[in-house]
Parts: structure tokens; sequence; C-alpha cells
């Protein structure tokens, strides 16, 4: 995109959550980036899970959000780039680990941005999300010929039994609804299973592995009973993978099972940004290579103006839903 043809802009419009299960959509000033910074021209933000419990209106949540707040998800063009900035330039198409993405701009550090290639031109891509999904797979240490029960196909659940089934893994993929079995086959999975009785789910992957159970379980859920069953999957010296996001309450485990099994337990989230942003540059060499393909799951999209209905979408998960983009004309 040429970005210099471009009439300059003033204004940004940016949703703001002003309470519980409400927000507002209004135009505010558009700022310069500072030294290091880009301007990014949105074109889109995905909408994450963890969007929810601030949606849910907390006590310990301050209302209203800033300008797009909320928004970590965003991808789009940079329109200005700061003085110290060498390695981007305007019309450069990035996806970038921001904080205001729930808006048509934001602004960004220059080492928080990915650029995207040609071969991407015209596909949203909501790094951050895919980038969870890389370092996940990462450090699970999964690879060919090992057993791997993935819990929870959910988008992320979807993208990382793509990753273990080309990685050569026999993944045995356990959910709750027909239709994300459905897309567990489609993404490799080479054995479905209705997450709907613990014992019987227990009895049925001991049957598929021969009593062996699985050599990786990664538990993509977040709440306290799939945690459970991850650990009975989890073969003797086998590695429990933690991708659930779990902020709802503390929880429990059977370190009785752990400690008797010898597990190895990984909790696969990340905090520092560079491994944030690392995991996104993955992701997407592994989109342009074909490792990884996501557009099938992106199954929802709404107007910045629907913002409200894009969190409740991804609270309620109707129908086919697995997730929500927030497109920006």
């Amino acid at each position: 995109m040429d970005m210099s043809t471009t009439a300059p802009i003033k204004e940004m419009t940016a949703a703001t959550v002003t309470g519980a299960g409400s927000i507002s959509v209004d135009t505010y000033p558009l700022h310069e980036p500072g030294p290091h910074q880009v301007r990014i021209r949105l074109e889109g933000c995905g909408v994450c899970a963890s969007n929810l419990s601030p949606w849910a209106g907390p006590d310990w949540m301050t209302f209203p959000t800033e300008p797009g707040g909320l928004g970590h998800e965003g991808w789009g063009y940079i329109d200005a780039v700061g003085r110290e900035v060498t390695r981007l330039k305007p019309g450069d198409r990035v996806a970038a680990l921001s904080y205001h993405a729930y808006a048509t701009h934001d602004i960004v550090e220059e080492d928080m941005v990915v650029r995207l290639p040609p071969s991407l031109d015209g596909k949203p891509f909501p790094a951050e999300p895919l980038g969870c999904a890389m370092n996940i797979f990462c450090r699970s240490g999964i690879g060919a010929g090992q057993t791997v029960a993935i819990i929870g196909i959910g988008f992320l659940g979807a993208l990382l039994t793509q990753l273990c089934s080309k990685a050569g893994a026999r993944v045995i993929a356990i959910s709750r609804r027909p239709f994300s079995l459905e897309v567990a086959k489609r993404m490799g999975a080479a054995e479905t299973i209705e997450m709907d009785d613990h014992w019987r789910i227990i009895e049925e992957v001991r049957r598929l592995t021969d009593g062996r159970f699985c050599e990786k379980v990664i538990e993509a859920v977040g709440q306290q009973w799939p945690l459970d069953l991850a650990g009975e999957l989890t073969a003797e010296r086998g590695r429990l993978i933690v991708a659930g996001y779990h902020q709802d309450g503390p929880r429990q485990v059977n370190m009785q099972l752990w400690n008797w099994r010898g597990l190895d337990v990984i909790n696969a989230h990340e905090r520092d940004p560079q491994v944030y942003v690392r995991g996104m540059q993955e992701a997407v060499d592994a989109v342009s290579s074909g490792k990884l393909d996501p557009t099938s799951l992106y199954t929802h999209s709404f107007r910045l103006d629907q913002l409200d209905q894009a969190l409740d979408a991804t609270r309620d998960r109707p129908g086919q839903f697995l997730k929500a983009l927030v497109i920006f004309p």
C-alpha cells in the first residue's frame, strides 16, 4: 500500500468498554508515534478469550477502558514511523503485539512488530494467538511418532492439532462440541473423543494406546476438570502441557498421581514480550510456508461497533464458533 498518496488523517475511531457488557465507539485525536514507535492503520483485530474476565465487570476492573483497550491481536499497514525507526516504513503490512487495537489506529514499539510478506496479502493475521500456538508447540517438545492428546478444540486447540499432526504425531482430540471434533479431524487428528464422561474418556484413551496413555497431553480449556483429565491421560514420564487460561480462581492438582507417574509439567504461557514476538515471527513463517493454515478457523467477523457482540460470541460460543475477528473498513 502506498501511504504517500493517502490524505492525512487527524482522527481515529476506537471502542471503549464502559462497563460490564457495554461499549462505546467514539472518535479521538490521532497521535504521532514516538522516536522508536510506529503507527498502524489497522485492518482488524482478533478477539481473545482473556478479554472475557474484564468484560464480565469484576470488582478489580476500572471502567471505562482506554480507547482501543483490551485489543491486542491487531494487523494492518504502517502509516507513520518515529524518527529513529529504520527497520520499518510507511506502507509495510504488519502484525503487532499492541494493547489498544480495538481501534482504527494503534501506536506500537518498533520491536513489537512483525512484517507480513506478500504471500499473506489480503489475509487476516491475528499474530498474537498464532504466536502463542507456536510457543506452546515449541515448549511441548512434540515430535514424530508420539501420541498426543489435546483437550479442548477451540481456536488454540485446533492450531495445535494441526501443528502436532504435521510434525508426525498421532493426535487424539478431546472436546465437548461435535463441531470442534469435526474441525480436529480436518486439522489432522487421528482420533476424536467427545468430552462427556471423565472415566469413559480415560478408558477410551487407555484402549487407543494399549494401556500406555500419551507421551504428551495439552490441556487447552482452562478449567479444573480438563486439568484433572490431562493428568490421568499422561503416560509415565510423559509431559503435561498447560495451555488453558486459568484465571478465574485457584486450581487443585492430583500430586499423588503426578508424583507416581513422574510427570513433567509445563506451564506454556509466556510473559516476556520478546518471546511473544519471536513466536509471532515463527507463525508468519509457518503460515507462509503452509505448515500452518488458520484460515478456516476464523469463523465470525464483526464491525468495530459490534465489539460487544464479538465479545458475547467469544463467551457463549454459538453454533460453529471458533474465533471472532473485528474488521475495520
